[in-house]
């Protein structure tokens, strides 16, 4: 099986995945100084719970957003399951994409293996909008090109950030809101009302200013942890993908192995 890594800025999703099926995934807290082998150990267990052994793993594919992370993994890789692993947007699992943007370079890993997976899945223009420490816009043409994007700061991000600066104000629990009231009748109703109506607003809002600057029929297809949060009240998602990073490994790593 391989081992597919997606370390963002937060977590880091550990999923096993035979051919296109992901048999098990994990998470643990992004911590650059966190040791191959607290790795080894946490990843063990787990794998047992789930009924698997390291010696069920023969390949391990990573793409990262945090740089220092990627020494201790790669370690991971070779002293315990005793491979070398593949890095995206590293030989020999490049994009394979053209990155028409200023700045190619500088394109988070995450964004462009989003935009593999999403080419590769769903036809035509897309819209890939990722829940993450960062929601991110990403736009691919119909001819998988990778175009542009957006960045805005993710909900926790701007939850915490008015936390932290209000000293009256709670700290809440993000989640859907019973009814479509954005009348909040005390401070955490309005709390809740300001930054779940007002994402969905700005998700709305810039997923329509996209659509109106590509002038053609878009397909917007959501993906990350909190994707699925926002689907109760709003018709802006054409498809949810939560394994949209996990799947674009997989599929780099298939690419890569036919290849050799």
């Amino acid at each position: 099986m391989l081992l597919a890594l997606d370390v963002g800025n937060t977590n880091v999703v550990f999923a096993l995945v035979e051919g296109e099926a992901i048999k098990a995934r994990w998470r643990i807290a992004t911590d650059p100084r966190r040791t191959a082998d607290e790795y080894a150990v946490w990843l063990n267990q787990l794998l047992q719970l789930e009924g698997h052994s390291r010696d069920d793993i023969q390949a391990v594919i990573i793409s990262t957003v945090v740089p220092r992370a990627l020494h201790n993994l790669e370690v991971l890789a070779e002293k315990y399951f005793g491979v070398t692993p593949l890095v995206a947007g590293r030989a020999p699992v490049e994009w394979g994409m053209a990155l028409d943007v200023d700045e190619p370079q500088n394109l988070g890993a995450d964004r462009a293996v989003n935009a593999i997976a999403a080419h590769a899945l769903h036809e035509g223009d897309l819209i890939i909008i990722d829940f993450g420490t960062a929601t991110t816009f990403d736009v691919v043409d119909y001819r998988g090109a990778y175009k542009g994007g957006i960045i805005a700061p993710g909900i926790n991000l701007s939850l915490d950030a008015l936390v932290s600066a209000a000293a009256q104000l709670p700290r809440i629990a993000i989640a859907a809101p019973e009814n479509k009231s954005v009348i909040g009748r005390n401070t955490k109703d309005q709390m809740t009302v300001g930054i779940y109506w007002g994402y969905i607003a700005m998700i709305e809002g810039l997923a329509a200013r996209l659509k109106a600057e590509i002038g053609r029929p878009v397909k917007v297809i959501s993906t990350g942890g909190l994707a699925v949060l926002f689907e109760r009240h709003t018709d802006v998602f054409d498809a949810i993908e939560p394994d949209l990073t996990i799947q674009g490994l997989a599929m780099m790593y298939a690419r890569a192995h036919i290849s050799s």
